[in-house]
């Protein structure tokens, strides 16, 4: 029965995708859908592709292990869209920008920024999209046996056709409709699981199990504290430098369109992270043991339900579960693959759809060989790489006129490299003892503070490399639209 909710899945990606290919016809339409996405539908869309396998399966698993503590993982994902939605989305949306990169040479006038925006926004998004690809195996080995290779190919193979077939016009459709399927599918079992919670008694957990679960922050574990803050600063400003969401804020109509976005985007993702919560806190009564937690999610209909009853909530459990990782990795592979085609290949849509190849088959291989994580610690990662060297750019970029090239450049440097680092010694060569290990598996709380103060240092050390068209770009960057830039007199259009 679950195998047949994931054929069904991915046969709807792929006839959702095959009707966007109606409507993609130029290179604008394969980067940013024509910039002709409305409010709801782009905010719908951010959500299939913002709400990953992490937050599908790896949420409930860090609360049923780790307690409370984990919670705020979900508060971090959704808070960051505040300070996206105060400091970026408007702005980045009027740079007429196709990607991060074209930003970035935008502001700062220089294609070594560009370059090395680039590697960084090809390095986040292989890094997201591996655990995507290792949960997907995970999740088919299951319910079916099936090698784990399998299900990270078979996501793979759907996400690289949608792609190659229609490109961002293609995926927003797709996405559009997993958010939805992924919040239906935790919200409709979860009903049931709780009557058959309070049919059991509306058992709570034993005040032995309390003392070491419920704990306050950070308290019970070696540098806890400095892990939790370190997660809730990665969390806060990782979001504003993912590729795959900020690609998004591209295809808004205007700047006010992008603002919109952001605020229905807030709705959405609150709506969805109440639920993998309670996920968590009911697999700590019913399946305390398990041994892969990322499972519990899956695990919960048969435990509490169970009969044909709790094979339906499993298999509808299962479908969300891929919509996750196929929504995610579309996102994803469509960022990079821009990035890929625009920066190696030459752009254009024959480009495009070579770079599509590159941007799943490495991410893919590399969950093939390295050791499996919990998948929100990975995604984890990937936001403190993004909040290290993205978000010093952006807020400077667009805020601070006298941000340098090569402060820029040392700034992303300084930040993405070391959180680089800090991610390849986790995945690699992990688990380290002691404060080396909290250091390397959270490095944000040191990364992105030497991102800020390296560029602002270095930008005041190198006055004369201060881009020579910086007036006017800043000008661009926070005029609204209905204002025209080559009118002497600035008055509105028309």
């Amino acid at each position: 029965m679950s195998l047949t909710a994931v054929v069904v899945v991915v046969v709807a990606a792929v006839l959702i995708g095959a009707f966007g290919i109606r409507f993609s016809r130029t290179t604008s339409d394969f980067y940013v859908a024509s910039r002709t996405v409305s409010p709801l539908w782009n905010a719908s869309a951010i959500g299939g592709e913002y709400l990953s396998a992490a937050s599908f399966l790896g949420i409930a698993g860090l609360i049923l292990t780790y307690g409370i503590d984990m919670l705020w993982l979900p508060v971090g994902w959704t808070g960051g869209y505040l300070v996206l939605l105060v400091l970026v989305s408007a702005p980045l949306r009027r740079s007429g920008a196709y990607t991060l990169p074209d930003f970035a040479e935008a502001r700062l006038e220089s294609m070594a920024v560009r370059r090395t925006a680039s590697v960084l926004v090809v390095l986040i998004g292989w890094l997201y999209l591996m655990p995507q690809f290792q949960s997907a195996g995970l999740v088919l080995r299951t319910i079916t046996g099936a090698p784990v290779w399998v299900g990270g190919l078979l996501v793979a193979v759907v996400v690289a056709v949608n792609v190659l077939s229609g490109g961002m016009r293609s995926i927003t459709f797709v996405q559009a409709f997993q958010y939805w399927l992924k919040l239906t599918a935790l919200a409709v079992p979860l009903v049931f699981l709780l009557l058959a919670w309070k049919r059991d008694g509306a058992p709570g957990i034993s005040a032995a199990d309390a003392a070491t679960w419920q704990m306050p922050l950070g308290s019970g574990k070696e540098y806890g504290l400095y892990s939790t803050y370190s997660l809730i600063l990665a969390t806060f400003l990782g979001t504003m430098g993912l590729p795959h969401v900020l690609v998004r804020f591209y295809t808004n109509p205007d700047g006010r369109a992008a603002r919109r976005t952001t605020l229905v985007v807030l709705t959405l993702l609150g709506a969805f992270y109440l639920l993998p919560a309670a996920y968590g806190w009911l697999g700590r009564l019913y399946t305390p043991d398990l041994a892969r937690t990322d499972a519990v999610v899956l695990t919960l209909p048969g435990t509490m339900v169970g009969g044909t009853l709790g094979d339906l909530l499993t298999a509808l459990v299962t479908a969300g579960a891929f919509a996750a990782f196929l929504s995610t990795s579309s996102g994803l592979t469509v960022s990079v693959a821009g990035v890929i085609a625009q920066d190696l290949l030459g752009g254009g849509v024959r480009s495009f759809r070579i770079a599509t190849l590159m941007a799943v088959a490495v991410p893919l291989a590399l969950a093939l060989w390295a050791r499996s994580l919990p998948v929100a610690d990975v995604v984890g990662l990937a936001f403190a790489v993004a909040a290290s060297s993205f978000c010093p750019l952006l807020v400077l970029g667009i805020w601070w006129r006298r941000l340098t090239t090569t402060g820029a450049l040392a700034g992303l440097f300084a930040g993405g490299g070391l959180a680089c680092c800090a991610v390849l010694a986790t995945i690699i060569g992990g688990p380290y003892d002691g404060l080396i290990n909290a250091l390397l598996a959270q490095p944000a709380a040191w990364t992105v503070p030497i991102a800020f103060t390296v560029m602002v240092a270095v930008s005041f050390l190198t006055p004369h490399r201060v881009p020579p068209g910086v007036a006017r770009t800043m000008v661009r960057l926070h005029t609204p639209e209905d204002l025209d830039l080559d009118r002497g007199d600035w008055r509105p259009k028309g």
